[in-house]
């Protein structure tokens, strides 16, 4: 099976390929600028980001748009994370959050699927910001982002541990359950 991957993001392409390729599905990354609106969920970025992909792709494809949510800062930088990243960094945020005890934070993905139809699969992981950059592997703010239950940040695991506990990895879970069950009928 091939599956349509649109992203210009290559660290996103190889987690999920990591985690398709052994489920036979082959990923073929597409770099398509696409509108991305202001809203006030991952869901609704989604949502638009498929509408206006649908009139420019001929096969099925997917989206994903994640986010990372700091509870002592209201949610922020959530649907702006990836703008976020880009202006200020991992230093921005450890900055914005120097002498905050309450570090709770999670990560959420959502993917969007199309078939003619629009199908989302969602993912969320809890844990914490911590006080500085630990690790080299992942992207984003992967160094500052320690899941709960672990001692370790997602940029200090390989990608097979990571793909197993991120928001990235529970949203692909749902997407690839989602599709076993619905592509048996081809």
């Amino acid at each position: 099976m091939r599956l349509v991957f649109v992203t210009s993001n290559k660290g996103k392409v190889e987690e999920v390929r990591k985690y398709l390729s052994p489920l036979g599905v082959e990923v073929v990354q597409k770099s398509i600028k696409y509108p991305e609106i202001q809203a006030n969920t991952l869901e609704d970025v989604v949502a638009f980001g498929v509408e206006w992909l649908k009139d420019h792709i001929t096969e099925p494809f997917f989206i994903d748009d994640s986010g990372l949510f700091i509870e002592s800062l209201k949610g922020f930088p959530g649907v702006y994370s990836a703008y976020v990243y880009k202006t200020l960094g991992n230093e921005g945020i450890l900055k914005l959050m120097e002498g905050i005890k309450d570090r709770r934070a999670y990560f959420k993905s959502v993917i969007g699927y199309y078939d003619g139809e629009l199908h989302i699969f969602t993912g969320i992981v809890h844990g914490k910001i911590i006080n500085e950059k630990r690790g080299s592997k992942g992207f984003g703010f992967d160094p500052i982002f320690m899941p709960e239950g672990y001692d370790k940040t997602f940029a200090e695991m390989e990608i097979e541990e990571k793909n197993k506990i991120s928001h990235r990895g529970l949203a692909l879970k749902e997407f690839t359950r989602w599709l076993k069950e619905n592509l048996k009928k081809d």
